[in-house]
């Protein structure tokens, strides 16, 4: 679909530059646009290089496993469909470890295993299942610690303190997290949404 959708904006972009007989100006700018976009990706390898090489050190020091340890009691309680010593429980607390780090490409392979795992335990297979929504909410809306991914780009972008965004950053994305759970957790108990279940 994201092809099409693309497909669709060059070939708009290119037949308005040839109406307005600025297929020139059109051409200037996916150059322009594709150096910059080629400097921002050089900048934000550079930094997430590190991060990463940072995210290493922390779990082979332990933290990851101590901010684990942290969620899987409230995990417990969110997720009370899921035994507490299903395979489940420990992808889902390392993959919301990794998203609070701001590590999303680690916690990426994490949160695909959680859901196949979540999967196993699902009588409908192929339909959602609460624990499953409640999940993919959670990681959707990732409370972030270090906001790597913005301050890579604010760093990129010439930002001359990209880490004073960690604070506002940790504010917002609580809320979205806190937002998200309730959310889930109301529409969980519309009848609605638990037509397969009943």
């Amino acid at each position: 679909m994201l092809n099409i959708i693309w497909l669709l904006l060059i070939c708009t972009s290119v037949v308005f530059g040839v109406i307005n007989h600025q297929l020139d100006a059109v051409v200037a700018a996916v150059t322009i646009s594709a150096k910059v976009a080629f400097e921002l990706v050089l900048g934000l390898t550079g930094i997430m290089v590190f991060w990463l090489g940072l995210m290493r050190i922390a779990e082979a020091c332990g933290l990851v496993q101590l901010i684990a340890k942290g969620l899987r009691p409230i995990l417990i309680r969110l997720f009370p469909e899921v035994p507490a010593e299903h395979p489940a429980m420990g992808e889902m607390v390392m993959n919301m470890s990794a998203n609070m780090l701001g590590l999303v490409n680690a916690a990426t392979p994490l949160g695909l295993k959680a859901m196949k795992s979540l999967e196993t335990l699902n009588t409908y297979p192929g339909i959602a299942t609460n624990p499953m929504c409640t999940f993919l909410a959670i990681n959707t809306s990732s409370i972030q610690l270090i906001p790597v991914s913005a301050m890579a780009y604010l760093a990129a972008g010439g930002g001359m303190h990209p880490t004073d965004i960690i604070g506002s950053g940790l504010l917002a994305s609580t809320c979205s997290t806190v937002a998200a759970i309730i959310a889930v957790k109301l529409l969980a108990r519309l009848s609605c949404f638990n037509k397969v279940y009943s």
